[in-house]
């Protein structure tokens, strides 16, 4: 099984960081309104980045790196 951290643009501007082991379900729940409460108040949300990662435990480290930057350096990530 594979695991994704993702980066999500929401309607706002704002940059928000998850990860999943399905990436198109996860799209699709989040545009749905049924994701995080914080993209439902922001849809609609575009994927911006994603990274697949070998196990859950690496998605979420990673996940945690990625929440922890300053914006500046999650757009680098994105424009990579």
């Amino acid at each position: 099984m594979s695991y994704f951290v993702y980066i999500l643009k929401c309607s706002d501007g704002t940059l928000y960081t998850g990860w999943t082991n399905d990436l198109d379900k996860r799209l699709e729940k989040h545009n749905s309104g049924k994701g995080s409460k914080y993209v439902r108040a922001r849809l609609p949300a575009k994927l911006a980045y994603s990274e697949k990662l070998a196990n859950m435990k690496e998605a979420m480290a990673r996940e945690r790196a990625i929440k922890a930057l300053p914006r500046a350096s999650k757009l680098k990530i994105i424009n990579q």
